[in-house]
């Protein structure tokens, strides 16, 4: 097999969860299984997916494919790269020092406002993660 176009489509998490939970199912429909190292892969991924604090850990999950061309329409005027966007869909950043990870040179080109406008595209598509619970260990030393 000889590779014509290198990364010629590049998926994204939820894409790759999409399709793993769907072929998942479709096989359990048809009651059978797939290879073993398939199986096995696939009960990693998912696992890996959807451990805490991955942005795919949520249930039910709080977006799906159909929100990859709203967050590329809405970052548009951003002039965000094609990779960039890849990492805010996968990464899904709910903070400003997150985003700065993910966006090269961000401070020199967005001013604050702008951060925070883009910032807060990605949680209004993509959800907000949920507040989590204080452990018991901070509670007892305050």
């Amino acid at each position: 097999m000889k590779i014509l176009n290198t990364q010629e489509a590049v998926l994204t998490n939820v894409e790759v969860y999409t399709f793993l939970t769907n072929q998942a199912k479709q096989y359990h429909d048809q009651k059978r299984k797939g290879p073993a190292n398939l199986e096995t892969i696939r009960k990693e991924v998912l696992q890996y997916f959807e451990s805490s604090p991955a942005p795919l850990s949520q249930k039910p999950l709080p977006y799906d494919t159909t929100a990859i061309p709203k967050v590329i329409k809405r970052l548009s005027p951003y002039e965000i790269s094609k990779g960039e966007c890849i990492m805010i869909l996968n990464i899904r950043p709910t903070n400003i020092a997150v985003l700065n990870v993910i966006i090269e040179n961000m401070e020199d080109r967005f001013n604050a406002d702008q951060q925070q406008e883009i910032l807060d595209i990605v949680v209004e598509i993509l959800g907000q993660f949920p507040e989590e619970p204080e452990s018991d260990a901070v509670m007892q030393t305050t």
